[in-house]
């Protein structure tokens, strides 16, 4: 899964998108502008590539938000913490509006999923997740990442819970430098993983793994490790759905070698697909090199990943009298 450069297709964009090893696209902010902007560009996209062509965004809400204009201001999820603090009922109700609306309105624009929800825990020293956790308590992410994948199905789309087995213990951010938590793996099992084992039973469709070393338990980061992913995930938790790889570009990836090493030990790993982004240059590089065939179950478990709600459905859905009122419950958060 690669990323775009600007707000329209460039002849360097749609040879990297048409090449048989990229399967997927990622926008981020600086390929939006507006709504009609936008829906030219996934038109664009989905007649090269067609509906098995995975497009995807960083969609949490809060500073992760990548499209503003034109669409609901979804708040940080640690807003939801606070109001499940109160009243537990209402911030569950809030949590799977909060998920309807982020589908519905980016279904709108044939997109095919959120990499959301994020299920690590806040222990208030994280540099990079801060308020993307909901709360502190694990019983609070458990019942408000739920709701919010229930909200998400709903509005025609999967979500993915990450940062597996938990990012948020350590203060460093794995964006920029290489990330360790010297945890026990009971330590880890007993806090963080039970939020992503709950999930899982729940009917979680999407995981991704973190680039950070727990070193106490594996001597690669959990990204690059089949124990955590083969394992952990596959064995222990009995994870039937897709494995999404953390950006390679990121400093905390460089433990997996050279790009190329990179990528291939992450695909060994467990991995169903991988993602390169910001880095156009190293995909140009890299695509030649790589040689992986894809298991039929891999790509089993990468198409179950498309949306499931029309555009048309969306936009019917967006124009209900009700949507607004959800949307303005929303934003009086």
């Amino acid at each position: 899964m690669i990323d775009l450069e600007g707000l329209s297709l460039t002849h360097e964009d749609i040879k990297r998108i048409s090449h048989p090893m990229v399967g997927g696209l990622i926008l981020f902010t600086r390929n939006f502008k507006n709504s009609e902007q936008l829906k030219t560009l996934t038109n664009t996209i989905r007649k090269i590539r067609g509906y098995d062509f995975l497009i995807a965004v960083d969609h949490e809400g809060g500073r992760v938000q990548r499209f503003r204009e034109g669409f609901t201001t979804i708040p940080a999820m640690r807003k939801l913490g606070e109001v499940w603090d109160k009243d537990p009922n209402k911030a569950n109700h809030l949590a799977f509006l909060i998920g309807q609306i982020i589908a519905t309105e980016l279904r709108v624009f044939d997109i095919d999923f959120s990499f959301t929800p994020v299920l690590d825990i806040d222990y208030s020293e994280s540099t990079v997740i801060r308020d993307r956790a909901f709360h502190g308590n694990i019983e609070a992410i458990k019942s408000l990442a739920s709701n919010l994948l229930e909200g998400l199905k709903k509005g025609g789309m999967h979500g993915v819970g990450k940062h597996f087995p938990g990012h948020g213990y350590i203060k460093a951010d794995s964006h920029l430098s290489i990330s360790e938590d010297t945890r026990s793996l009971d330590e880890i099992a007993s806090k963080d993983m039970s939020i992503f084992a709950s999930l899982i039973k729940h009917g979680l469709d999407a995981v991704m793994p973190s680039h950070v070393l727990y070193s106490a338990v594996d001597e690669n980061p959990a990204g690059f490790s089949s124990f955590w992913l083969k394992d952990q995930l596959r064995e222990n938790f009995h994870f039937k759905g897709a494995i999404f790889s953390d950006d390679m570009s990121m400093k905390g990836a460089i433990l997996g070698g050279e790009m190329k090493d990179r990528i291939i030990k992450a695909l060994k790993a467990g991995c169903d697909m991988v993602l390169l982004c910001n880095s156009p240059q190293l995909v140009d590089e890299v695509l030649p090199q790589l040689d992986w065939k894809i298991s039929p179950d891999s790509m089993t478990r990468l198409l179950s990943m498309r949306g499931f709600k029309s555009p048309e459905e969306a936009i019917q859905m967006t124009q209900e009298e009700n949507f607004k009122e959800m949307a303005g419950q929303i934003m009086a958060m």
